[in-house]
């Protein structure tokens, strides 16, 4: 058998690419991180909650219907209504300064850089 030369090179030749700049006009804003906002209240729902668990004397209470509520139960009934408000509190703040910073948008020219790799 003789020594046949590989058909295919060890180390194929680098594409050739090819830069396309144009300049483009954008707009720039800045926009609140929605999710902070709704964790935020949701923290601020769980604390207001614990508080009032703690400030409400609840041992030894009966309610209307004869059930005696414990301070882990009446501490989760409020978290519940605590974090929901919480929740829907922070997301209208978060709407509110997305409009307000919304209108301070600006428009700047940037330098568009396509590359093409060319076989």
């Amino acid at each position: 058998m003789a020594d046949q030369a590989d058909p295919s090179p060890a180390h194929p030749a680098p594409h050739t690419q090819a830069h396309v700049d144009e300049l483009v006009d954008v707009t720039v804003r800045r926009s609140p991180r929605y999710g902070v906002f709704l964790a935020l209240g949701a923290a601020l729902g769980i604390l207001v909650a614990l508080i009032l668990t703690f400030s409400i004397d609840s041992s030894g209470r009966v309610a209307d219907n004869g059930a005696v509520y414990s301070q882990g139960q009446v501490f989760g009934f409020l978290a519940l209504v605590g974090v929901a408000v919480g929740l829907a509190l922070g997301g209208i703040v978060a709407l509110i300064l997305d409009r307000t910073i919304g209108r301070r948008s600006r428009t700047v020219r940037v330098d568009h850089e396509t590359v093409e790799t060319l076989d």
